[in-house]
């Protein structure tokens, strides 16, 4: 049990730190996020989902993987939109798009992973 509290903790400090990320680049915050959000971001989002695997039982796997996948996809998906949108003119952004990219990139097969993995059994 340890380890799920553990894993989900640190599971949502990566995606807070992706959703940092997207606001301080699409210009919602004042601040300019840090190396550390850059580097706590996967490294949060990953060791959290491996704890939540490793502390969770075999059939109860599939919820906290769907409890990371899915808000890991929707950042992914509001990073696509705001790379969409300063693209065509319709946003501002507050600097580089390198955060965009970034989270957009990483979140999204983190959430098509997790996704796929925590997917319904099929049988044979």
């Amino acid at each position: 049990m340890a380890l799920v509290i553990a894993g989900g903790v640190l599971a949502l400090l990566g995606l807070a730190a992706a959703l940092l990320l997207v606001a301080a680049a699409l210009g919602f915050t004042g601040a300019s996020p840090g190396l550390s959000l850059w580097v706590l971001f996967p490294l949060f989002s990953v060791l959290g989902y491996a704890l939540l695997v490793i502390g969770s039982r075999d059939p109860a796997v599939r919820l906290p993987t769907r409890l990371l996948a899915l808000p890991m996809l929707l950042v992914s998906l509001v990073a696509a939109v705001g790379l969409v949108a300063a693209g065509g003119g319709l946003l501002k952004l507050a600097g580089s798009s390198a955060a965009l990219w970034y989270v957009m990139a990483f979140a999204g097969l983190v959430g098509v992973i997790g996704s796929a993995a925590g997917g319904g059994s099929r049988s044979s």
